[in-house]
């Protein structure tokens, strides 16, 4: 294990990516004897993922600060395991810094006891082999560990064990790496392609406004290319590169990419609280500065009208679907850069004056359900729904809230009215069809006016909240 003091994040991360490619190539070397049927050379030793240690002694942690970071009381450890680093170069980097700034700390590099998953590393190449070779790869190699595949760490469950070090990282290596593949299957496009600010949508139309508007920014150059799924890239000649993909995957992936991951991904979750916790668990890993949720919504207030924005200040979470790790009971606060930055951009893209802004943006509560027909339950939900003074109500907002607080990552909504189920007025194909042209564009562009704001919280270092850290919270966001 290398001790590494005075020393330049950049070059920490150095060894972590040649500690990774010694052990990815240990497991292809091992993988390609067994694949030519040499069973019995196969070297006993097996990769590992590499770990990332850092040690802050007690006389020197610092109690107190206005970074969104741990605080150390005691003589603490921290460790985590580390996957591609290569992929997380930028994002290493930073972490780094941050606690070498804030803590007199000393920083270890070397290798960890967590397997390195076959399938994982070479997925592609297990691919190839005949079912009875396929079957028999668990004997010979390590394959994920879905005991030790978990979120303990983001549900605080470390704050009950002081027998081992402290989590230097929301994620291990091994969840990070199982993110990363499910991200490239539900997005049809890779993890690198991700930028650092991120909006969900539930319509694909939302999808069609954005990709004419990312091409422009690209021929203008203000990004450098649009990727969408199956790898189809245009630059600013404006080729794609490769036909649209054939089959749409289930939860597509827009990217308009910037240097240094500054642009905006845009993706279509569908409709559903499943699909919203699902995605949102995985980009996690990606470590975002900020996701936004932009879709349509069911008004529930007499006084709003079809096409009128609802900011939402509050969630009454009826979507189930994370209640065994974040009870109901458990608030969700909302961000204050994020609330400023959303009115804001309502204000700037429609032009409206203080006193017009009221009629045409609500805040107030959203209720998300997992009942698409929900009105046909009406009765189950009218106490709920008075007691709450809910305004709106959608099926994505308060899980894509709800995971932002688990995992750190800022979040909000602003959501467009497209029916008014509670005064007759519920969505049907003509109505919906003049809503959609009237509103999309606009609302799209008040999303990506919002990003713009964020973007330079995010430069200013204002916009990680502290809101969002836990008490015993590692030290990297």
């Amino acid at each position: 294990m290398t001790d590494i003091q005075q020393i330049h994040p950049s070059d920490i991360v150095d060894q972590l990516v040649d500690l990774y490619d010694q052990q990815v190539g240990l497991l292809r070397t091992r993988f390609d004897a067994y694949a030519a049927g040499h069973v019995e050379n196969l070297d006993s030793v097996h990769a590992v993922y590499p770990q990332l240690n850092v040690s802050i002694p007690a006389e020197e942690a610092v109690m107190t600060s206005n970074l969104a970071l741990g605080r150390v009381a005691t003589r603490h450890e921290f460790s985590t395991t580390i996957t591609q680093p290569q992929l997380f170069r930028p994002y290493l980097e930073k972490q780094i810094a941050k606690v070498l700034k804030q803590f007199s700390a000393k920083v270890h590099v070397g290798l960890s006891d967590s397997p390195i998953p076959l399938n994982f590393a070479l997925e592609a190449a297990t691919a190839g082999l005949d079912l009875e070779t396929r079957q028999a790869l668990p004997t010979y190699f390590y394959t994920p560990n879905l005991v030790a595949t978990n979120d303990h760490i983001v549900d605080g469950r470390q704050i009950l064990d002081r027998n081992t070090d402290m989590p230097l990282a929301l994620f291990t290596a091994e969840r990070v790496d199982y993110s990363l593949h499910r991200i490239r299957h539900y997005t049809a496009t890779k993890p690198e392609n991700f930028q650092d600010f991120i909006l969900f949508t539930n319509y694909q139309r939302y999808v069609d406004e954005f990709i004419v508007w990312a091409l422009e920014e690209v021929k203008a150059g203000r990004a450098t290319h649009l990727v969408e799924p199956g790898g189809r890239i245009t630059g600013a000649d404006g080729i794609p590169s490769c036909d649209p993909i054939a089959k749409v995957p289930q939860m597509p992936a827009y990217h308009l990419v910037r240097e240094k991951h500054r642009g905006v991904t845009l993706i279509n979750i569908g409709v559903g609280p499943s699909n919203a916790k699902t995605i949102t668990d995985h980009v996690a890993v990606l470590r975002p500065h900020v996701w936004l949720m932009i879709g349509h919504c069911g008004a529930l207030r007499r006084t709003q009208r079809l096409g009128d924005y609802v900011l939402a200040h509050a969630y009454l979470r009826k979507d189930k679907v994370l209640d065994h790790v974040l009870p109901p009971h458990i608030p969700l606060p909302t961000l204050a850069e994020v609330q400023l930055s959303l009115s804001k951009a309502v204000r700037l893209e429609t032009g409206a004056t203080a006193a017009d802004l009221k009629d045409l943006l609500r805040t107030g509560t959203v209720v998300t359900t997992d009942d698409r027909n929900w009105e046909l339950a009406f009765e189950d939900y009218a106490v709920d729904l008075n007691k709450s003074r809910a305004i709106a109500i959608d099926m994505e907002s308060a899980t894509i809230a709800a995971n932002g607080y688990r995992y750190r990552v800022p979040y909000g909504t602003l959501l467009c009215a497209s029916d008014r189920p509670l005064h007759g007025e519920i969505k049907l194909p003509g109505m919906a069809d003049a809503f959609y042209q009237e509103r999309v564009g606009q609302h799209l562009q008040i999303g990506l006016r919002a990003i713009d704001i964020l973007r330079e919280e995010s430069d200013a270092g204002t916009l990680h909240s502290r809101k969002l850290r836990s008490f015993d919270e590692p030290l990297f966001r």
